[in-house]
């Protein structure tokens, strides 16, 4: 028998628990503080929903999809949650715009390596009903003030407009195997700029096709000089004049961000669904590592509705968060559990004295635990010691009769007798509540 969980699978012990929580509370209080409310989906969809929508590597290679037994209907795991919300939105009426999030699992057969796995969990906010600038410039607000509260100073979101890329690539060069050509730029990061040569010579045979795109997706300007150079090279393109407008109204909007933003005609997001403006986070000092990312993707609701619904939305990686956190040190698991306070009755004599403390401390608000085994005071110090527990009441003989309690608090190798009336006040000047 297998005990381990399938490969791109996990467990997750308290330790890690407790970092992925205070991780996830956070983004979810960013959502909440931006006006979004919370909604939930399926894990499972029908193949239908997921057919057409992502491309044809995603799902031909990466979305787990399997036949009931008992219906012979074809299932497919959420391969993330934007397609299901559109799925979603599409059968009810909601007031626009429409500001949702979701914090769930999704499930990608991809091949497992640092920073990728098979289930994984995402944090989607969006933004339903609106076609404005505005709508984008909120969205990508809120990704920067996230990141910003998680506690990350260097990092870039990344910016481009899938417009640029359609009036530059497919009506400038008059490109017809687009999409391909999108999905190979999109491999810029993993692969350097030989390995996308490499890949378009295989799509293009044009070699002067070929070095005009990697020209371009090459500029480094600042944001604002691109802008102007594009709209210079590309004048009279109705898609170039368009995303440059949508952009110019956001990044007024974004003034005050500016130092986290770039532009960038090599960033393309690689999901068919995508139309307007698209967005990746990248932490400086991991560069190959898109923490975040998302765009404007206007049609896909009407696929499900057949009603034009402008829609745009931004996405977390939870796992790509954490890990990155960890490597540069700024997320650590040295925090075991969330109790606060251990009762620890000297003998079974003093037990129901000690169990009534424990509850009077949990009905105010501390977290609190206490001896379950029958244990010595030496292995209770011991479980305490281990699960690094920072305070200890004791209850012996001496407490019960003089109506005291013995609290070590073990960080400071501090000991204090207080009555036991005074206790609830004396705590609450010490230490917060649980939470």
């Amino acid at each position: 028998m297998k005990l381990c969980p399938p490969s791109g699978f996990r467990d997750f012990e308290p330790k890690e628990m407790i970092l992925r929580k205070r991780i996830i509370d956070i983004i979810e209080n960013c959502f909440i503080r931006y006006g979004f409310d919370p909604i939930e989906t399926p894990a499972i969809e029908h193949w239908e929903v997921f057919e057409g929508k992502y491309g044809e590597e995603a799902e031909n290679k990466l979305i787990y999809r399997f036949k009931d037994p008992w219906s012979n209907k074809i299932f497919a795991l959420r391969f993330d949650l934007t397609v299901p919300m559109a799925r979603f939105f599409a059968q009810r009426a909601f007031p626009l715009p429409f500001k949702r999030y979701h914090i769930g699992r999704v499930w990608r057969h991809e091949r497992p390596q640092k920073g990728r796995y098979r289930e994984f969990w995402q944090a989607d906010a969006d933004i339903i009903g609106s076609s404005s600038p505005e709508t984008d410039a909120e969205l990508i607000d809120l990704t920067i003030h996230i990141f910003e509260k998680l506690g990350f100073k260097n990092f870039i979101l990344k910016l481009n407009d899938r417009r640029l890329l359609k009036g530059i690539f497919e009506e400038e060069l008059r490109i017809k195997e687009v999409l391909q050509i999108y999905r190979a730029i999109d491999k810029l990061d993993k692969i350097g700029l030989e390995g996308v040569k490499g890949e378009l010579e295989k799509i293009i045979s044009d070699k002067i096709i070929v070095r005009k795109i990697l020209e371009i997706i090459s500029w480094e300007k600042d944001t604002d000089d691109l802008l102007e150079y594009i709209s210079s090279n590309f004048l009279k393109n109705e898609n170039v004049r368009i995303a440059i407008n949508h952009l110019t109204e956001m990044l007024d909007l974004l003034s005050g961000r500016k130092s986290f933003l770039k532009l960038s005609l090599n960033l393309v997001r690689g999901l068919d669904y995508y139309t307007g403006p698209v967005w990746e986070v990248i932490i400086s000092d991991l560069p190959l590592w898109s923490v975040a990312g998302g765009g404007r993707y206007d049609n896909l609701i009407e696929l499900y509705s057949g009603k034009t619904t402008p829609a745009s939305g931004t996405s977390i990686g939870i796992e790509r968060v954490i890990d990155a956190g960890k490597e540069i040190g700024l997320f650590t698991t040295s925090k075991q559990t969330y109790t606060q306070i251990y009762v620890a009755p000297l003998s079974m004599e003093f037990y129901k004295f000690a169990w009534d403390i424990a509850n009077v401390l949990r009905k105010n608000g501390f977290c609190v635990q206490i001896d379950l085994m029958r244990r010595s005071e030496k292995k209770q110090r011991e479980y305490v010691s281990k699960k690094n527990i920072p305070i200890i009441i004791f209850v012996g003989k001496k407490e019960v009769k003089n109506k005291i309690l013995t609290i070590f608090f073990r960080d400071a190798q501090e000991r204090a007798e207080i009555p036991s009336a005074n206790l609830i006040n004396y705590l609450k000047e010490h230490i917060s509540h649980c939470g």
